[in-house]
């Protein structure tokens, strides 16, 4: 079995961000990001209900999605500026605990219960089954709510152990997570992941899709025993918004603006929302409090949109190898990810390139080589900070607890990962 991926991380450079860099990313907002208003981006808007993936009118209009120019930090900053966000003004604890340590005794179980879940007597579909369920996984989202869980528990006067309801969203988060992974695979013509064949080239793209829809099946059978509606129903939410999000990726915009709010919302629907709403699901188990409940969703929004930012980040500047999957994969889909959006702010040739999805001969590498050339990646990374600062904020509003630090330190792995 590989090692586990957070061994390969690198150590994570303590540093603090100046007042003065906060300001001019900012301008807009009139505060800086650790204000307790600041909501960078506001993609997924409030976890209400019919708020989901709506962002408040109110803010909206100042926000960074109304004026992609005001993402641009100015003036332009050289890529030894940008220092890693500090975290020790927002929690008591110099030294945060490991967030995987703690996990652990949790999710030591974790894949073999999915396995337990997905059991079938016809040997063909469970191979198919269990093939992503091989430990060689991030599992970075049963980690992040496991932890929430348990920092939850602790907030709401409780034991720090898991409720079984608990631990069994940690599982679903996996399965729905691991079902849309393979649906993708599908779409995209994909040949690796994970360091390997994909399941659509190993058994062909129509067992693939019966197999995800299984998983997805086994997932929901899984949800219903855990008896909440409420809970039922906002991790169902979480499917319509990867589906709505899958549609969106089909899709560009002709604006600019437009163009880059559409990324982020996608961003939103397609990798955050999972990690929002099961980190909602888990707080409803054990604190009423509409607000308390907020702090979870908003904490599993804000680290899941730095999650991809720093994915999309890594498409230019990881190779084949580190990844598990071919570097460039983005632009030879034809998706426009961050840097690419902050790279035609430099390099208007870029639009054309955008708007016909790099469909034309050299396309990819002229498109690459603009990326290269330009500060996309500087931005893409700073915005992702932006994000996991706002998602550092929110966590630090619960009572201290070793599971809340490792969410803090967790958001810190989030942004110094190579893979």
């Amino acid at each position: 079995m590989a090692a586990p991926w957070w061994r390969h991380i690198t150590r994570w450079k303590r540093g603090c961000w100046s007042s003065a860099v906060s300001e001019t990313l900012w301008p807009v907002t009139g505060r800086s990001a650790s204000s307790s208003g600041f909501v960078p981006g506001l993609v997924g808007g409030s976890s209400e209900p019919g708020n989901e993936v709506k962002p408040s009118s109110q803010i909206f209009s100042k926000s960074l999605l109304s004026d992609v120019s005001l993402i641009r930090p100015r003036p332009r900053l050289p890529v030894a500026a940008l220092q890693p966000l500090c975290c020790r003004s927002t929690h008591s604890d110099a030294k945060l605990k490991d967030p995987f340590t703690l996990a652990q005794k949790d999710l030591t179980t974790l894949y073999d219960d999915i396995k337990k879940e997905l059991f079938v007597s016809r040997t063909e579909l469970k191979s198919l089954c269990d093939y992503y369920f091989d430990g060689r996984g991030k599992a970075i989202r049963p980690i992040i709510v496991v932890l929430m869980a348990r920092a939850l528990n602790v907030h709401s006067n409780r034991s720090g152990d898991l409720l079984p309801g608990q631990r069994a969203i940690a599982m679903i988060t996996e399965m729905i997570h691991t079902a849309s992974l393979v649906h993708d695979d599908v779409i995209d013509g994909s040949d690796a992941r994970r360091g390997k064949q994909s399941l659509n080239q190993v058994w062909g793209e129509k067992k693939a899709i019966l197999a995800g829809d299984f998983i997805l099946s086994a997932a929901s059978m899984a949800l219903a025993r855990i008896g909440n509606i409420t809970v039922v129903k906002v991790l169902s939410q979480v499917i319509e918004d990867l589906v709505r999000g899958e549609f969106m990726q089909l899709g560009s915009k002709e604006n600019e603006n437009e163009r880059f709010k559409h990324y982020l919302e996608k961003t939103f629907k397609k990798t955050a929302s999972l990690i929002a709403n099961s980190c909602k699901a888990v707080s409803i188990l054990v604190n009423s409090d509409p607000e308390v409940q907020e702090i979870a969703y908003q904490y599993g929004k804000n680290v899941g949109i730095a999650f991809q930012l720093v994915d999309d980040v890594l498409d230019f500047t990881s190779g084949a190898e580190q990844l598990g999957k071919p570097s460039a994969a983005d632009l030879k889909l034809g998706l426009a990810t961050g840097p690419v959006l902050f790279a035609c702010q430099q390099f208007p040739e870029l639009h054309a390139m955008i708007m016909r999805r790099f469909s034309s001969k050299g396309d990819v590498d002229r498109a690459w080589q603009y990326v290269l050339k330009s500060d996309g990646v500087q931005q893409t990374t700073f915005l992702a900070r932006r994000y996991c600062q706002e998602a550092i904020r929110q966590v630090s509003l619960l009572r201290p607890s070793p599971e809340r630090d490792a969410l803090i330190r967790l958001t810190e792995l989030v942004l110094s990962r190579d893979k």
